[in-house]
């Protein structure tokens, strides 16, 4: 993996990867030269425990962009800089111009409830320069970059003594509010470690403490005993309808053997990691031939400097779908009492997902 750095001249950060070697006569561009000055702070909810992320600021952030402007398309047109620089690169990672945190944030105004600096990272990450791509249509050694590049990031944010926890996501499709046609996810990097990782974490830490192994690969083992819902699997790597999963077609990805972090994976497990986040993106799109929208997530390790022997890596995916193909939204047992009601078995939809047959080395348009 080959890396190059640069300034934006609105003074953000920029970071390009590539699996061959990047010019140093790239300059890095921005849709605006003045400088991000944002401060968010955070207000703690008293009823439910949690922070919760104030940064007025967003209210002017890029919605939903006509099809003939995008900025983070490359441009040839100086009157009209883009976020994305000229030249030969696979990723690029720049810091968000409208952040909900930030390593800057100081004095956080005074209220009637504890408030603190939101001292956290919001990177955007182009997956690829070609604005009509998906996961599903990169080659294998560019999702092994990808993972590497996830890797690269926890740890460049994890060295932020204020960064407690470092989760990559993506949001794919209208449906799920993406705000950008390019190919990007995010990286949201937080002051503290957020409640639904928090809750993950804690439970898989009392059964490492009664088992001496991990909650997650003890289920893995359980799931490819069973054999119902597997999509993928290797000597390395799985990816799986879970038994308990909440959204139809939602898919869990994993290394087999844990690891705390992407920075922990091995080159054989990132490149089964590869192939299975590439069979289940695939499978995603083939099943009904159009561009499958979701919300991808992936948890780990803390970066508090604590040892974590019972984290595991691995995404997961929620799409908004139901069985009748009508989209899926939050109801109210799932947003006010947080337990979730699923209409459709997992090894239905397990059975459906499998159906879809896939070639890894195709490429693939839609």
């Amino acid at each position: 993996m080959y890396s190059h750095k640069l300034l934006k001249p609105d003074g953000r950060q920029l970071t390009l990867y590539s699996r061959y070697p990047i010019s140093d006569n790239i300059i890095a561009t921005s849709p605006s030269n003045e400088p991000v000055r944002a401060n968010p702070h955070l207000r703690w909810h008293p009823l439910r425990g949690e922070w919760v992320a104030y940064a007025s600021h967003r209210q002017g952030r890029t919605f939903m962009p006509p099809p003939e402007y995008n900025p983070l398309a490359p441009t040839t047109n100086p009157e009209f800089p883009t976020e994305l620089p000229q030249g030969k690169y696979d990723v690029a990672v720049f810091d968000n111009r409208f952040a909900s945190m930030a390593v800057t944030a100081r004095e956080p105004p005074a209220n009637i409830v504890e408030t603190m600096p939101a001292n956290g990272a919001c990177e955007v990450v182009v997956f690829t320069q070609d604005p009509n791509a998906f996961l599903s249509s990169l080659s294998l050694d560019h999702l092994d970059l990808l993972l590497q590049v996830w890797g690269d990031r926890t740890r460049v944010l994890g060295e932020n003594p204020q960064i407690q926890y470092v989760l990559p996501f993506e949001n794919k499709g209208v449906e799920v509010g993406v705000t950008l046609h390019h190919p990007h996810g995010q990286i949201y990097a937080y002051p503290f470690i957020p409640p639904h990782p928090a809750r993950m974490l804690e439970q898989q830490r009392q059964f490492y403490q009664q088992h001496q192994r991990g909650l997650l690969e003890d289920l893995i083992q359980k799931e490819i005993a069973d054999n119902q819902r597997i999509l993928y699997q290797d000597e390395y790597a799985i990816a799986f309808v879970p038994v308990c999963a909440r959204y139809p077609y939602e898919v869990w990805i994993a290394p087999i053997k844990p690891v705390p972090t992407f920075m922990d994976l091995t080159n054989v497990q990132r490149q089964g990691l590869a192939k299975a986040l590439k069979t289940v993106t695939l499978k995603y799109d083939g099943l009904w031939n159009r561009p499958f929208p979701y919300l991808m997530a992936w948890f780990q390790a803390p970066t508090d400097g604590q040892a974590h022997p019972e984290a595991h890596l691995h995404a997961q995916f929620y799409p908004p779908y139901r069985t009748s193909e009508r989209l899926k939204y939050l109801a109210g047992t799932e947003l006010a009492a947080g337990m979730f009601a699923n209409d459709a078995l997992p090894e239905e939809k397990a059975k459906e997902l499998q159906a879809v047959v896939v070639n890894l080395q195709t490429p693939v348009r839609l």
